[in-house]
């Protein structure tokens, strides 16, 4: 077996999306040189077609600092963050944008936009953030929720925590999606609710009410993507040592275990949100360019499913 490229898993993302049709996507306030820049590399990966939602003012003096051409990109004015926060989630409404991506604003200025009950883009879902971590001497993407959004989840969150997982892992095409529901143990224990959260997460799956994937829970870091681990426990489970998502009891162990697989591991961390009606694209300013690019490539993938599913429903 030849030995993997570092980023190889983000490479091969980015060169399936780049062959789909590039995503109406509207980057919020847009007004420092590393969200500009990240918007116009993904357009010219194809990835995005982009319209810059903020300050002219200030969208040009960033674009002039970094050497960018922005002459021929969609803009649309704003005011100030707020502002553009609220017009990007317009054109979301108005059909304009398939995707919105943060710019150079708060991400909860963004998501309080996104959730308004009055002029937003909720759905019935929960709105959770997934990682899709390119983690070295994995032979696939991890996905890690909800590290970013919900901070200590209900079990009647998890259940869209979870299925927005499941749907993004048949959106980047997994072949088969396996969902492990962590915890410190992997024992069902009433102290823990973690445990008892987890096994109830599976009979949903069982009964239906989660579909999609092989589900398992309690398990522990080790015994879900390890399978030496998963056999020394005597655990006998399609998912145990498998695992292809990650589902964590809370936002606290969900950002340790990221932060732990990228500054530990030499991790990638893309970034997005689902469980509005459009994928939100959510990069740090530490990103590197291909991880933005890959973060990109995610959302042209859920878009990509969506049009697929209204398209089967339609026929």
């Amino acid at each position: 077996m030849q030995p993997e490229r570092p980023h190889e898993k983000y490479e091969r993302v980015v060169a399936f999306a780049r062959s789909l049709p590039a995503i109406g996507t509207a980057i919020v306030h847009p007004c420092d040189e590393v969200s500009l820049r990240s918007g116009i590399e993904a357009a010219r990966a194809n990835l995005i077609a982009p319209i810059l939602v903020g300050p002219p003012a200030k969208i040009h003096a960033a674009a002039s600092k970094a050497g960018l051409e922005i002459s021929a990109v969609s803009l649309v004015q704003a005011e100030h963050s707020h502002d553009a926060a609220e017009r990007a989630v317009a054109l979301v409404r108005e059909g304009r944008a398939e995707a919105l991506m943060k710019g150079s604003l708060h991400t909860d200025e963004l998501m309080s936009a996104v959730v308004s009950r009055e002029r937003g883009i909720r759905t019935a879902r929960r709105l959770s953030h997934c990682f899709i971590m390119d983690v070295p001497g994995r032979e696939e993407p991890l996905i890690i929720t909800d590290a970013a959004v919900n901070i200590a989840p209900t079990l009647e969150e998890k259940i869209d925590i979870v299925q927005n997982a499941i749907d993004l892992a048949h959106a980047m095409r997994f072949p088969e999606v396996r969902v492990a529901i962590l915890s410190a143990m992997e024992t069902v224990n009433p102290r823990v609710p973690s445990t008892t959260e987890a096994a109830a997460l599976c009979k949903m799956a069982d009964r239906g009410q989660i579909n999609g994937a092989l589900l398992d829970g309690p398990l522990a870091l080790d015994n879900a993507i390890n399978l030496e681990a998963a056999t020394l426990k005597h655990i006998v489970s399609p998912v145990a040592g498998r695992a292809n998502v990650l589902v964590v009891p809370d936002l606290e162990a969900g950002n340790m275990l990221a932060k732990s697989l990228s500054f530990l591991a030499g991790a990638d961390a893309a970034g997005i949100v689902l469980g509005a009606r459009v994928p939100i694209i959510l990069t740090s300013r530490a990103d590197s360019l291909l991880t933005r690019l890959a973060s990109c490539a995610v959302a042209s993938l859920v878009a990509a499913a969506r049009r697929d599913n209204v398209a089967r429903a339609v026929n």
